[in-house]
């Protein structure tokens, strides 16, 4: 296991990450109420994003690494030019923190989630509603869509999953199994699973094709606040409250490294398109982000050559 870089700058818990397609930049959002992007071989930030008013609470980044997306306390979407560092557009203004952002497809579509249940698709170029899905009873606290963009999986404090034809507008069906609210969700590079983690500190991985459990998976003795696959679809790392990361084989269901380092909380992971490394984002009194080795962590612990 190897800590590459801290990353220090925010003066707020980091509470969203993301790494831009080319694996070169980070774009984290902030309790602070900004963004910032980040050279992650230089280690600095390059510029930070003003604008929100309210804690930013997830960022998605467009396929061309140009634009990002983000989800604030302040009940408003943003979208933004990341070269130029300003915002181009605002979306929303209703009467609830908007949650949780994912991209659809070539990032001129996005899925929302505010406080309330219900989740909202964007045309992000005309900054008007596409449609509402409505069928969760407690807010929407992650989203991930399928690398194809034709569906949606929603994480909620109901206790349940939902999978949504975005065409249609439609749940396909609801995963059932977590005992608390789920907080993370990511979906697999082919779109066939999808990996949730709850607040009982247990993760499940899910048959989407056939809508039912793999799964469990079980170590973190706190929140799971986020979970982010590897590119090749065989693992999965998870960001929990116990202050620890959790690097997990989808395929047999077991744990395969635990990272520890952050002195708080880990509030949000992401993995670089190449699979070699981790970025998280971490709580209150630390408020950095720091990249991981990823390589290194799994073969230290199985014992496995590169």
């Amino acid at each position: 296991m190897k800590q590459l870089l801290t990353l220090q700058g925010h003066t707020l818990p980091v509470q969203a990450v993301a790494v831009t397609p080319d694996g070169r930049h980070v774009v984290s959002g902030s309790a602070d109420q900004t963004l910032k992007l980040w050279d992650l071989e230089r280690g600095e930030a390059i510029r930070t994003l003003e604008g929100h008013t309210g804690w930013v609470l997830s960022v998605a980044l467009t396929a061309d690494g140009l634009r990002a997306v983000s989800a604030s306390a302040d009940e408003t979407l943003k979208v933004w030019d990341l070269e130029r560092g300003e915002a181009l557009r605002t979306l929303g203004g209703g009467t609830h923190p908007a949650l949780t952002v994912a991209l659809i497809g070539d990032g001129r579509n996005a899925v929302s989630a505010a406080e309330d249940p219900t989740i909202t698709v964007w045309d992000l170029e005309r900054g008007e509603t596409i449609r509402t899905l409505e069928g969760h009873t407690g807010p929407v606290y992650a989203l991930a869509v399928t690398p194809d963009g034709r569906y949606a999986v929603s994480a909620s404090g109901d206790k349940t999953l939902k999978l949504w034809d975005l065409d249609r507008g439609e749940a396909i069906c609801t995963l059932k199994g977590h005992f608390e609210s789920i907080h993370a969700v990511a979906v697999t590079p082919d779109g066939h699973r999808a990996v949730s983690g709850s607040r009982d500190g247990k993760m499940k991985v899910w048959d989407l094709d056939n809508c039912v459990e793999l799964h469990t998976l079980r170590g973190h003795t706190r929140a799971v606040n986020s979970v982010a696959v590897t590119p090749d679809g065989r693992q999965a790392v998870s960001a929990s409250a116990d202050k620890k990361l959790k690097v997990w084989d989808l395929e047999r269901g077991e744990v395969l490294g635990t990272v520890e380092g952050h002195t708080e909380g880990v509030n949000a992971v992401a993995v670089t398109p190449d699979g070699r490394y981790a970025v998280s984002g971490s709580g209150f009194n630390e408020e950095t982000l720091k990249v991981w080795d990823l390589v290194d962590l799994t073969q230290a612990e199985t014992g496995r050559p590169s």
